[in-house]
């Protein structure tokens, strides 16, 4: 068999101007499919940020509330803002652990066709910055539910 692969190899001809410009295209589109996969981390920290902070303020606003003496129990509605940046957390852990389980395939994937000589993969496949800002916004999200947490121990 490996006498066949050498015969097939040897008929192989030197790439022509098209399979190079192929190559290349495809060797570009592991780029484009890794900031595909930063956008979508993206949206996932936008929306993560957003149920943060909106969990967050209806806390702080009905700790105040209660604070004042204008509500008897808000209880349920500290509740309801403390669910609100636990469900952020998760989506953002979930999101997280996918980009990363993503980046690793399409590094795997990458690797092998640049090995294989199907593409060219002199570029730089860096970390992602997005990845980073997410664990950076998944902490922000853990203080803040640190800190709901002790108002309603302490508070």
């Amino acid at each position: 068999m490996d006498v066949d692969l050498r015969s097939r190899e040897a008929r192989t001809p030197e790439p022509d101007a098209n399979t190079e410009l192929a190559r290349r295209r495809t060797g570009m589109s592991f780029q484009r499919t890794r900031m595909s996969a930063d956008r979508t981390l993206m949206s996932v920290i936008r929306t993560a940020i957003s149920l943060i902070g909106f969990g967050f303020t209806i806390y702080q606003v009905f700790e105040k509330l209660e604070a004042a003496g204008m509500v008897d129990d808000a209880n349920a509605s500290r509740n309801f803002g403390l669910a609100f940046v636990l469900v952020a957390l998760v989506m953002l852990l979930i999101g997280i652990v996918y980009h990363v389980a993503f980046m690793l395939g399409l590094r795997r994937t990458r690797e092998q066709m640049t090995a294989e000589g199907l593409i060219h993969g002199e570029s730089v496949f860096p970390p992602s910055f997005t990845l980073v800002t997410a664990a950076l916004v998944f902490l922000l999200g853990l203080v803040a539910i640190t800190t709901m947490l002790g108002f309603a121990t302490f508070g």
